[in-house]
């Protein structure tokens, strides 16, 4: 049963609800899901260069307060998921549609939720700036992925309209915000889900809960 997973590489409910979400797949080994990730841009207008990430976070949030009153809910579910994030190692906000590549290019080599994992790492435990291109290839090639192959892709447009399309059609179907889980291309569930929302969904479906 395929699980569609709508996200962004720098959502930090997607990084916690990935957590989540593989914790109570591993409580469940027999679950029945084939999991794909599909691309969604918080910021599709977003230079590609990205911003730095104080001007970033002042335009979305306004003063230091307001920047800590929209974290604090990010950092107290992290730590509760077991997650360490240190965001002030985060210099830039970048923009993620090289990211995305990187994640449909590995979703072709069968590693998509290993490249998935390594973009939240990077960005929110080792602050690095996901959309510069060198950084993305090293992402790439710890993951398995061939270096030369990543260099001569991410240098040309390939699949760059694809993409935007994509995540444009996600939310010309409703989609808002992420994560976003699609189950069956059908069940739609929003949010950071607690791991035991995941477990009773996988019982549910073992036990044949009725459609």
């Amino acid at each position: 049963m395929q699980l569609e997973i709508w996200s962004d590489p720098i959502c930090p409910w997607c990084f916690i609800g990935k957590a989540r979400l593989d914790r109570a797949l591993e409580s469940r080994p027999e679950h029945p899901f084939e999991i794909v990730w599909r691309p969604f841009q918080l910021n599709p207008d977003m230079p590609r260069e990205g911003m730095a990430r104080d001007e970033y976070m002042a335009l979305k949030f306004g003063d230091a307060q307001g920047i800590l009153d929209a974290y604090r809910p990010v950092v107290e579910a992290a730590e509760a998921t077991g997650l360490t994030l240190d965001l002030p190692a985060i210099t830039r906000t970048p923009d993620t549609l090289d990211a995305h590549r990187l994640i449909h290019w590995a979703g072709l080599e069968g590693r998509q939720n290993a490249m998935v994992a390594a973009l939240f790492r990077a960005y929110f435990q080792e602050g690095r700036d996901i959309g510069d291109r060198a950084t993305l290839i090293e992402i790439a090639e710890r993951t398995g992925m061939d270096r030369g192959v990543t260099e001569r892709l991410l240098a040309s447009e390939a699949d760059t309209t694809q993409i935007r399309e994509a995540a444009r059609a996600a939310r010309a179907r409703g989609i808002q915000g992420v994560p976003c889980f699609i189950l069956d291309g059908r069940y739609a569930i929003s949010g950071a889900q607690p791991v035991t929302l995941w477990q009773e969904v996988i019982d549910d479906l073992a036990r044949g809960a009725p459609e």
